[in-house]
């Protein structure tokens, strides 16, 4: 064999050793059979089903490729809604147990003014919890556009501490239309506020 062909023959065996694996089988199945076998029908079966295996893996690659875009989109979005429901349970979550803080403050405000020697803090104090005890029945769903009507409304359906609730709304009443003329005592005042309060215990308000 002459270096030329030598060259040559040396120069396409190292072409061969690639990633074109299909001139590498080709390679092989010289080497076996020897050349006349890549024209075989052997050769030709290999490299039809080679080919429909490429096909058929760009086609998987690109599917995949839609798949992980898709859910990637998905993904985001699932996100979003986990997140916006997440806000809405910290608002609904605020609003229940910031609002009873709120009512509390409220509730502490009005006994601190009993507490005083003032006579007309212990008349603001009724006065305050008064108008606590209308939005109390507002938000429990007792009709009527003062409280005296509220009460009225809650004959049909009483709570416990009803007979609390109108006496010492009689006695803001006496407060409101009377004046300084009503005399009212710290001791009265406080057992005012303690009929208040037994209501807004009964409806979870302190």
């Amino acid at each position: 064999m002459t270096p030329e062909v030598l060259m040559e023959e040396r120069v396409i065996r190292y072409d061969t050793i690639g990633l074109d694996l299909v001139s590498l089988l080709r390679s092989l199945i010289e080497g076996i059979l020897g050349a006349d076998a890549t024209q075989s029908s052997l050769f030709d079966t290999l490299s039809h089903w080679w080919g429909i295996y490429s096909i058929v893996a760009l086609l998987l690659s690109v599917l995949f490729f839609i798949g992980f875009v898709y859910a990637k989109i998905k993904g985001g979005q699932l996100m979003a809604i986990v997140q916006h429901a997440l806000h809405e349970a910290e608002a609904a979550w605020a609003h229940a147990y910031g609002g009873a803080v709120a009512k509390d403050a409220r509730w502490t405000d009005i006994e601190s003014h009993v507490t005083t020697d003032n006579p007309n803090d212990w008349r603001l104090a009724i006065i305050e919890a008064d108008i606590m005890l209308e939005d109390v029945l507002e938000q429990a769903g007792y009709v009527g556009t003062t409280l005296g009507e509220r009460l009225k409304a809650a004959r049909n359906n009483p709570f416990q501490t009803i007979d609390d609730a109108w006496e010492a709304h009689i006695v803001r009443n006496k407060i409101a239309h009377s004046g300084s003329d009503f005399v009212l005592t710290q001791k009265k005042a406080k057992d005012t506020i303690t009929q208040f309060g037994r209501v807004f215990q009964e409806f979870g308000t302190i």
